[in-house]
């Protein structure tokens, strides 16, 4: 073996376009023969670049160290999947006649940040269009509403229980809910449609828009004016009637009255509150008490509906308690 005596295992990411190689890579694959183990994308376009790929169907390290005997470096270009069983042959035979060949693993592209989603994206695809499975194919945006709700309460649990493990996986539960959505969504009829790409564009293009203290040059300030400049650009981009508009009105009771409060109090609107003495029948009691109690939280800088919650789940606490059979 001479000193230059190499074979180059030349791994690419099959999430970036066939091609799209580093400078290294492509001076490695026209200076030396470049083998496969089958036909893909990336073997067609470094074709298409003029470089020679040959495809072994067996052998694959054999070919390698005959090729190096007569050319000192021979590549191996690893499918999509990378070729890991290849790569851990060729360092145990290495490894025992290292006289042979030096092995150098090099990266002729990589995964950027979020490729993965690029996967979900695809699974998705295969699991909701013919072919895949019948369940997801059968649903529609209004029968997987009540998922999408329960899933955001399961990566709330996580997020109170500060358990980051759950948290993750429930947000990848929150994110197939997206994903099936949008898959849905390329069903709907021409002038409805649209895909995840309409989704997470929108996204990229909200928070560069509102969020000009980052994009835009615009000066930093303080955070309550940043959060002031968040609502003013909000107020630009949708014309809305009333200061309550854009509020969700199917969140929980208690949440939805203080949301409805502090919209309310950001812009100074005060009216007189429900009382409970005046209204007709139990029901109207309870709820003008109930808000009113909300007003009172919100006066004194507390969430009504964490306070209730802490205060329900020590109440469960106490009722397993009790509920344990004694000795």
């Amino acid at each position: 073996m001479s000193p230059s005596d190499r074979i180059v295992l030349l791994v690419t990411s099959p999430r970036l376009p066939a091609g799209l190689l580093t400078a290294a890579a492509w001076d490695v694959l026209r200076s030396a023969p470049v083998l496969t183990g089958a036909e893909s994308a990336q073997a067609t376009a470094v074709r298409a670049a003029g470089v020679e790929v040959t495809v072994v169907s067996g052998g694959a390290t054999g070919a390698l160290l005959d090729a190096v005997a007569v050319h000192g470096t021979a590549v191996w270009l690893a499918g999509p999947t990378g070729d890991e069983t290849l790569a851990r042959e060729l360092g145990l035979r290495l490894a025992r006649q290292p006289g042979l060949a030096e092995l150098e693993l090099m990266y002729g592209s990589w995964d950027p940040p979020g490729a993965r989603l690029l996967d979900a994206v695809e699974v998705m695809d295969r699991l909701a269009s013919p072919g895949g499975d019948p369940w997801k194919r059968a649903q529609t945006h209004r029968s997987l509403a009540g998922f999408l709700i329960e899933e955001c309460y399961e990566a709330y649990d996580a997020i109170s229980a500060d358990d980051t493990d759950a948290l993750r996986e429930e947000l990848g539960d929150v994110l197939l809910q997206v994903l099936l959505h949008a898959r849905l969504a390329e069903d709907l009829p021409e002038d409805e449609r649209w895909n995840v790409d309409d989704v997470a564009g929108g996204l990229v293009d909200k928070m560069v828009r509102r969020n000009p203290h980052v994009f835009a040059g615009a000066e930093t300030g303080t955070l309550e004016e940043i959060e002031a400049s968040w609502e003013q650009i909000k107020r630009a981009e949708k014309a809305r009637a009333s200061v309550l508009d854009g509020i969700a009105l199917s969140q929980p009771a208690l949440a939805l009255a203080a949301k409805i409060l502090d919209r309310a109090g950001r812009v100074g609107l005060t009216v007189p509150l429900p009382s409970p003495d005046t209204q007709p029948d139990p029901e109207s009691r309870l709820g003008a008490a109930l808000l009113t109690t909300v007003a009172d939280a919100r006066r004194a800088g507390l969430d009504p509906e964490a306070a209730l919650r802490r205060t329900t789940l020590s109440h469960a606490t106490t009722l397993r308690t009790a509920e344990t059979p004694h000795p």
